[in-house]
């Protein structure tokens, strides 16, 4: 059990409806996150989503503006050029799908441990 699992992996702070890990039809579980960190999808704010996705037995992609991406490739995630308050959406399918989720969504709102 990793520290986002510890405690759920939520703080309360997702949106509902859709965003809020519902399956978009084909099975995955989707989420639409705010990025809230000072710099937005920075290298090192993609080298800590990719290192968490990598943990878990489960397809993870990240959209932007209709662009999609492998959620564990770095400069994948940097090339949506997520900059602070914009939102991405978050896609995991397979048997940790709902734990991947869990776990980024929790490092999104933790502002990737940057502390600001």
């Amino acid at each position: 059990m990793n520290e986002f699992q510890a405690n759920g992996g939520s703080n309360g702070s997702h949106n509902g409806g859709a965003g809020n890990g519902a399956d978009g039809g084909d099975g995955a579980l989707r989420r639409e996150l705010q990025i809230v960190n000072k710099r937005g999808l920075h290298a090192r704010a993609s080298a800590k989503f990719v290192m968490l996705a990598e943990t878990f037995e489960a397809d993870i992609t990240v959209s932007r503006c209709g662009e999609t991406v492998g959620g564990t490739s770095i400069m994948g995630l940097m090339m949506l050029a997520a900059a602070p308050g914009t939102s991405i959406e978050i896609a995991a399918s397979g048997p940790q799908a709902q734990e991947a989720m869990e776990a980024l969504s929790a490092l999104v709102a933790d502002r990737f441990g940057e502390g600001e």
